[in-house]
């Protein structure tokens, strides 16, 4: 999965795919490389971030989800927790939805179970505003878990098929370095919870604060990262990086599969 924020202030990419053009080919590189989904977000979720209004969102993400489809068929995941925008974005194209907010927002279930469309439901804690404000965990992992399950099973009870749901622990949101390094270290666990497991963990600050680096230097930290989910069993990556993230799992996919002659 590979991100395209059209947005000023995103952490890493911030303001680079804002205009259309830039956008389209920034998104066709993408698929060039080996993205089998392009997911658009419109508003920034990053810590500190500053809320945007339904009209911009909307202004900001339906053009290029309709240039998109004017050149390729590729799959668009939309990056919103506004069901407005949802309903949207699945018009003009959009097959999945990715919501930092699981679906809480008044209609969002509805719209989703509306059109029967693939939906990744990400666990945080906090808002964007507060989220990196000291947070608290009992056990960081098995609440993490209990939250992916219950939100789930919310969705299945409104009539949304069970086959249409990935979770998401939601690394670097609501979490600090220690929760962070255990939701990668135990990634198995969600594996186990019976839904696909998207990991978003790349060029989070998680490897600035262990190794000092920028966000435009986390790439091999990006990857190894998704070299270990992928290993302990997560299969969905949402990554910055996505021909450097491509060879990584052709590697991993390779070493898991060869057989002795």
């Amino acid at each position: 999965m590979g991100i395209l924020n059209v947005t000023p202030d995103s952490f890493s990419d911030g303001g680079r795919f804002y205009q259309l053009d830039d956008a389209l080919r920034q998104a066709l590189l993408m698929q060039d490389q080996g993205a089998e989904v392009i997911d658009i977000g419109g508003e920034s979720t990053r810590p500190g971030a500053t809320p945007v209004s339904l009209d911009e969102e909307i202004n900001r993400v339906i053009p290029v989800i309709e240039k998109i489809r004017e050149y390729s068929d590729v799959a668009i995941s939309i990056d919103t927790s506004k069901p407005e925008v949802m309903q949207a974005a699945i018009e003009a194209g959009a097959s999945m939805v990715n919501d930092v907010n699981a679906l809480h927002a008044d209609g969002a279930i509805e719209v989703c179970v509306e059109h029967q469309i693939p939906v990744c439901l990400m666990h945080k804690q906090g808002s964007p505003q507060d989220m990196q404000d000291n947070p608290q965990y009992s056990d960081v992992v098995d609440e993490i878990k209990q939250y992916l399950l219950a939100r789930a099973q919310c969705c299945i009870e409104a009539g949304l098929n069970k086959d249409k749901i990935v979770v998401d622990p939601g690394f670097g949101f609501g979490k600090n370095l220690k929760n962070n390094l255990l939701l990668l270290q135990q990634i198995q666990q969600f594996c186990s919870l019976g839904y696909p497991v998207l990991v978003g963990i790349s060029r989070k600050s998680m490897f600035g604060q262990l190794l000092d680096r920028d966000a435009s230097d986390r790439l091999v930290a990006s990857t190894t990262a998704v070299a270990i989910a992928y290993h302990k069993g997560a299969r969905f990556f949402r990554v910055h990086d996505v021909a450097e993230t491509c060879d990584a799992l052709k590697l991993c996919e390779a070493v898991e599969t060869i057989k002795q002659q």
